[in-house]
């Protein structure tokens, strides 16, 4: 990997990834939310990329990435 980023030190090449990461992060939070009352509900979402979040009183969060 590093031959690819053209680095010949490990500590710039980590200190890319960080930066790389960072951007990512910053320009990234933004979720479409869904629920789910049933087990059923909550196997489509997963199926098209949603991640479950939490249960609050008996319905199932989940969100996806924009």
């Amino acid at each position: 990997m590093m031959n690819t980023l053209g680095q010949r030190n490990i500590k710039n090449m980590l200190r890319y990834i960080k930066l790389e990461e960072a951007i990512f992060k910053e320009n990234n939070d933004e979720f479409v939310c869904k629920t789910a009352h049933s087990v059923e509900e909550a196997k489509a979402l997963v199926e098209v990329g949603f991640e479950y979040v939490c249960d609050i009183e008996g319905v199932k969060l989940f969100r996806k990435r924009k």
